[in-house]
């Protein structure tokens, strides 16, 4: 049960006058007095509550019987993902941990992280990379202090050397983007970070033109349409995404799955669950050469350890 449930009890307990402590609080819900102070502390501190321990009845009541609690319901899916980031947070170390652990204990306390390990669950465990972090905070700087970015982006193998006005972060289909006006094409583009070999910030500086701070305007991710991918999986999808990746019910456990990475989506099919690739052409031999050259990889490391 998540420690909001059992504020909202101790705040109840307090509007009928009943003096709740850590002691009633730690048998109420079966736990340890050490977490009932805690839950006690998270009231006044973070949530502000005008907390009064009255000796003569051992119990708590608010100075300002006019304080209301905010509004904090989340559903478990919402829950799930602080608990996702409380844990990434813990298990992150820089020169600045301190500030980081502090960040992991306030998402932590929206969850039973406190009680309870995280257990296994559908969210991905991905291992901090400093190279992106580096990148984004060069990029902040950027978008803040409007000034020109060159870097090296590789696509299909092809490194290009590019001149951008970072604009904004978005995130789209479990990848990071950085949207920005880029000189040598005159246009408004989205990069992806993770493509980005080398990134230097210019003491060059742009304006932004009303088209950029219009809000409404958004450059497409990336500049293209989604490519389909039709699948057929042993039952029926029940989640909203497939992994992530949009879908669309063509007939029974027959889906159109939408898709802008190739090589990300490749990599989904080799880990993922399904019946048959059914569309496009392209696709299905791209996933059978990747397939082969798996294979020729692992028979040629068999062959030189028997040799060896």
């Amino acid at each position: 049960m998540s420690n909001m449930h059992r504020v909202q009890w101790f705040d109840q307990q307090i509007r009928e006058g009943n003096y709740p402590n850590s002691q009633r609080l730690a048998y109420q819900f079966e736990i340890s007095r050490r977490q009932a102070q805690r839950d006690i502390e998270y009231l006044e501190i973070s949530l502000r509550a005008p907390l009064m321990y009255v000796a003569k009845h051992r119990g708590y009541i608010y100075e300002d019987k006019t304080f209301v609690l905010p509004h904090l319901y989340m559903t478990e899916e919402e829950k799930d993902v602080l608990r996702y980031l409380s844990y990434r947070y813990r298990h992150y170390y820089d020169d600045h941990n301190s500030s980081v652990q502090r960040v992991a204990h306030l998402l932590s306390r929206f969850t039973d992280e406190d009680e309870e390990p995280l257990k296994s669950s559908r969210l991905p465990l991905f291992s901090a990379n400093p190279r992106l972090m580096q990148y984004m905070q060069l990029l902040s700087y950027a978008i803040k202090e409007h000034v020109v970015v060159q870097i090296s982006y590789k696509v299909e193998g092809k490194v290009s050397q590019l001149h951008i006005c970072p604009l904004k972060f978005v995130s789209k289909y479990n990848a990071d983007y950085i949207t920005a006006n880029c000189v040598q094409q005159s246009q408004r583009m989205s990069f992806r970070l993770d493509c980005i070999e080398s990134l230097i910030v210019t003491k060059q500086s742009f304006t932004l033109s009303l088209h950029d701070m219009d809000d409404e305007v958004d450059a497409s991710l990336p500049v293209h349409k989604p490519f389909t991918a039709r699948v057929k999986f042993q039952g029926v999808l029940s989640e909203e995404t497939w992994n992530g990746y949009p879908y669309q019910l063509v007939q029974e456990n027959i889906y159109d799955i939408y898709f802008y990475e190739t090589q990300a989506f490749l990599q989904q099919l080799i880990v993922a669950e399904w019946t048959q690739l059914l569309a496009p052409k392209w696709l299905k031999e791209k996933l059978e050469n990747t397939c082969v050259q798996m294979m020729q990889r692992l028979q040629s490391g068999e062959e030189r350890s028997i040799g060896g």
